[in-house]
């Protein structure tokens, strides 16, 4: 079974993933409000592209050396290799945004997700388990402090969960469509 371009690409995400995920696959999912009190894009990098890169441009490099001297092959070898990680890491670089949320007045928080549109001032569910999830919310929610969360929050944040892991856990290009399809419903 074939895996497009599209579906390697998107591997890149893992590093997002990873600075979204938080606990084990099976932790219970908390639902708690607060206000947005700080945006800022920040950059985030995948070392596995990095590393990708280098060894084809090191194959590249040592390919082209084909009928040279040893030396000449070594050094086609490192320079491709080093060409490959800059073009690794360029195309491995992905923008996220970071989020400082004031949670019941008390406690602050920092998160770094893809989700874009959130605004300081923002009423926003922050829903933590194994992965973490911002969600636009009703202003009443962060009025109210003492108030839990109804278990409907729960039951939306548990389903944004178990998509996100279908989409980690999606082998062909068709599931990771399905799947991306799902988070971006559930999640939003």
């Amino acid at each position: 079974m074939a895996i497009s371009a599209r579906f390697l690409a998107s591997s890149l995400l893992a590093p997002l993933a990873a600075l979204i995920a938080v606990g084990v696959a099976d932790a219970a999912t908390s639902v708690s409000y607060g206000r947005v009190t700080a945006v800022r894009t920040v950059d985030v990098e995948s070392a596995r592209s990095q590393n990708v890169g280098a060894l084809v441009g090191g194959g590249i490099g040592l390919a082209t050396g084909s009928g040279q001297s040893s030396s000449n092959r070594a050094l086609r070898a490192v320079g491709g290799g080093l060409v490959g990680r800059q073009v690794g890491a360029a195309t491995g670089r992905s923008q996220a945004f970071e989020y400082t949320v004031l949670l019941g007045g008390q406690q602050t928080i920092t998160m770094v997700t893809d989700e874009s549109g959130l605004r300081v001032g923002d009423c926003v569910s922050v829903e933590r388990g194994a992965f973490n999830n911002l969600r636009l919310v009703d202003d009443a929610r962060c009025a109210n402090r003492s108030a839990p969360p109804p278990p409907q929050a729960t039951r939306q944040a548990d389903s944004c969960v178990a998509a996100k892991e279908q989409l980690l856990a999606a082998e062909t290009d068709e599931a990771f469509d399905r799947a991306e399809r799902r988070v971006r419903l559930l999640c939003d």
